[in-house]
């Protein structure tokens, strides 16, 4: 069968998008007036409308690559609607393991921060999309998908609507969802998580639209009321500079690299974010072990956790 020219669905979404932020920032003035900031929501919008320039300049090769991959599939998979549930899962199964890559590998990260690097947390912040996810290679953890036999319009529709799910998470206005929905769908609250800077909250839920891939390999954990989530980098940028926001993390990894000896230079590339060859700095892990030992010495003291 001929595959059917099918849209990119984000595109037909970003009305929604815009509509849902003024909805949000009306809301905020009364019920919460901290939830947005001026210089920071144009910083949002413009990393968005950025991001859409860079995939209107980069997104023909990926196409490319992707249709000449399908030429060496394993099957052929065909247009039935199992083939799209199954597309569907596998997709966001594949989104996990590049958005755990992302916090994990410093080469994947320089790319995804600027989606982090606001302190709020509402709507806009969704908008905060990568501009040089093609030089990070970041669409190689689709190509299996491909390999196998999914067509690429196909896959890259099924992404297509995982980005969309993933706007509305972005949000502090939802509390908490229904305990079966919170148990197998990922929400504002398992999201807030994983945007959090506090030490509990490091490196956790990277889920797509199911939470229960994070609950399968390790990595969920659940928002609690005592520790309200505090956003942003843990080396908060300081600056609206859109230039900045989107390549800070790429200098940050040159400087590293011209600057250490040569047996380390590799290792800034893709090591885990924070990693030094001195130890002087702070990753997730050394961040997280330092609030356990802490914890755990409160907790013989006969404090709180």
């Amino acid at each position: 069968m001929i595959a059917p020219h099918l849209p990119n669905p984000v595109d037909y979404a970003v009305p929604a998008f815009v509509a849902l932020v003024l909805v949000e920032m009306l809301w905020a003035r009364r019920r919460a007036p901290n939830a947005y900031a001026p210089g920071d929501t144009l910083n949002s919008l413009a990393l968005g409308m950025g991001s859409s320039v860079a995939g209107l300049l980069t997104g023909g090769i990926v196409l490319s690559l992707l249709f000449n991959l399908y030429n060496f599939r394993l099957v052929t998979i065909p247009w039935q609607w199992w083939a799209w549930v199954l597309c569907f899962l596998l997709d966001d199964l594949a989104y996990y393991v590049f958005h755990r890559s992302a916090h994990r590998v410093r080469w994947f990260w320089a790319s995804h921060v600027n989606h982090h690097s606001s302190q709020h947390y509402n709507l806009s912040t969704a908008l905060r999309q990568t501009w040089t996810g093609f030089l990070a290679i970041s669409f190689i953890f689709r190509l299996p998908l491909v390999l196998v036999g999914f067509h690429p319009a196909m896959v890259l529709f099924c992404g297509g609507i995982n980005l969309i799910y993933q706007f509305w998470i972005h949000t502090e206005v939802i509390g908490r969802m229904p305990r079966w929905f919170e148990a197998v769908m990922n929400t504002p609250s398992h999201h807030r998580v994983h945007h959090a800077t506090n030490p509990r909250y490091l490196d956790k839920n990277y889920a797509g639209v199911f939470i229960i891939w994070d609950r399968m390999f390790g990595s969920f954990v659940a928002e609690r009321d005592d520790d309200p989530p505090h956003y942003g980098i843990i080396k908060q940028l300081g600056t609206f500079n859109l230039l900045w926001s989107v390549l800070h993390e790429w200098v940050g990894i040159v400087r590293d690299m011209w600057r250490a000896p040569w047996r380390y230079k590799l290792a800034y590339l893709l090591r885990e974010p924070g990693w030094s060859h001195d130890g002087s700095r702070d990753t997730s892990d050394m961040i997280r072990a330092r609030w356990l030992a802490r914890a755990a010495a409160q907790e013989n003291d006969g404090g709180a956790i």
